[in-house]
């Protein structure tokens, strides 16, 4: 097989150890169960973690990370952005990930493997581009669940003032460590759970939206507004508005790490992808429209506290000061158990990805022989978050600047990935769908980066930088590393 390295001398490193195999799980048939054990070992690689994940379960994994009711906690930073227009900065939004989502799409089915972006621009560009974007993403996979823990902490805590924020950054934690050591089938139970609670306050408060629009509440009624609104509108403003949106969208991208859990092919991991961002851009643009008809002739939020309470101030509108409690919780609950529950586990399968081929050290590749999981590196993920989160309680915008940056970093390299696959590598003359589509993603993905905080810009660009390093220092002590490339 031709192998591809990764930071020029030294020659390839011996392959590590076979894995044990593991057996077989019931949940799912021969056929499938060997087909995508053949479609490992064509990469270079044994079945060790566990299959029994559904196409049901990857759109409860996807929705879950990006949360269905994600709007109700930047609502008033995205409206004070957009003037107003964040039904627009959404469906804009949605449809600008799509082009990246396909471009996921793409290289999933070509390379099913828990590495995400990681493993796509390592086969697709070379080998250090797929370290590049591997650590690019880890900045947001790391600081997720820890921005995630801080943000619920600091919701529960203007409830129950007497706990320390830290003893609940604590508590999430332990309850999502343990979730997510417990093994992939439980994982996935409480995904759904936590899904059905999500979607029950957002029904909720469509219902009870609905009915205060028709009753005129706030001088309420139907406008086009907030979707459209040509008084204020321009380009640029609807782009600055997407930089602080774009973070509802992260988690589309997550459910490829679970490409080497998955019963049934390659298939249902980009099918996924593209459904779930579809579907949540679709909640997106409907519960931020019908908010925005509540607040007619509005266009700022005036003071930190006016920007950050914006959904919550639409909540006891519709429903009184009980339903912007629910409304709270719900951000609370979401973000610090649902949404840094998914994020861990993504965060672990990257880290196992990249250990078992050495980019990391090797002792993060290990699975547990019972439960098939990542162990060490869910356990490292936990204790870093704990660290972390302990560290950053009360920084919600300093942690917030650092988030998008990386994650949006690697889609760049990604859409790359995809031209360079298929175009060059493999020499096909498909442009539509591996040229035009993936220049679209990049290009959009570019103009928000371009619009992005200066404090994000820096503290990124930063990681970035380190990251380089890391290939460089690889490079002059002569540690290559390779990437098996199939036939």
């Amino acid at each position: 097989m031709a192998t591809d390295e990764s930071t020029g001398g030294g020659g390839p490193q011996p392959k590590p150890p076979p894995s044990r195999q593991p057996s077989r799980p019931p949940s799912s048939s021969p056929s499938q169960s060997s087909s995508s054990e053949r479609e490992l070992s064509r990469l270079g690689y044994q079945q060790e973690l566990k299959r029994s994940l559904g196409l049901k379960d990857l759109l409860v994994y996807g929705l879950v990370f990006m949360v269905p009711t994600a709007p109700f906690a930047i609502y008033g930073s995205v409206f004070n952005f957009s003037k107003g227009m964040v039904a627009l900065t959404y469906a804009i939004g949605c449809v600008a990930m799509i082009f990246t989502a396909i471009s996921y799409r793409e290289m999933s089915r070509a390379f099913p493997l828990a590495g995400s972006v990681y493993s796509y621009a390592g086969r697709g560009v070379g080998a250090p581009v797929g370290f590049l974007a591997g650590w690019g993403i880890l900045l947001d996979y790391l600081l997720i669940p820890t921005l995630l823990y801080v943000t619920g902490a600091a919701a529960l805590h203007s409830i129950a003032p007497a706990v320390p924020q830290w003893a609940w950054v604590v508590l999430f934690v332990v309850v999502n460590t343990v979730v997510n050591l417990a093994g992939v089938e439980l994982f996935a139970w409480a995904t759904r759970v936590f899904l059905i609670g999500e979607s029950l306050v957002l029904l909720l408060f469509l219902v009870l939206g609905t009915i205060a629009v028709a009753r005129g509440v706030n001088g309420a009624h139907f406008s086009w507004d907030p979707l459209f609104n040509p008084q204020f509108f321009h380009v640029g403003m609807v782009f600055g508005a997407l930089s602080v949106a774009a973070l509802s969208f992260l988690g589309f991208d997550a459910i490829s790490t679970l490409s080497e859990e998955v019963k049934g092919g390659p298939k249902l991991v980009g099918r996924a992808t593209v459904l779930s961002l579809v579907m949540v851009g679709v909640l997106f643009v409907v519960q931020t429209f019908l908010a925005g008809l509540l607040l007619p002739g509005r266009t700022h939020f005036a003071g930190n506290t006016a920007t950050n309470d914006a959904f919550y101030t639409v909540a006891e509108l519709v429903g009184g000061g009980w339903f912007k409690v629910v409304a709270a919780l719900t951000v609370a609950l979401s973000a610090a158990l649902a949404n840094s529950l998914a994020a861990q586990g993504a965060t672990s399968r990257l880290l196992y990805s990249m250990a078992r081929d050495g980019q990391l050290p090797r002792f993060l590749a290990h699975v547990h022989p019972v439960r098939k999981v990542p162990q060490r590196a869910v356990t490292l993920v936990g204790a870093l978050s704990l660290v972390l989160g302990v560290f950053f309680v009360g920084q919600i915008s300093l942690l917030s600047s650092m988030v998008n940056f990386g994650a949006l970093f690697s889609f760049l390299l990604l859409n790359v990935s995809v031209v360079s696959y298929y175009l060059i590598k493999k020499r096909q003359r498909t442009y539509g769908l591996h040229l035009v589509v993936p220049l679209i993603g990049f290009a959009v993905i570019a103009y928000v980066l371009y619009n992005a905080d200066i404090k994000a810009q820096i503290a990124g660009g930063s990681w970035i930088v380190i990251g380089l390093v890391v290939i460089a220092v690889r490079k002059l002590t002569g540690r290559a590393i390779t990437l098996t490339q199939p036939e």
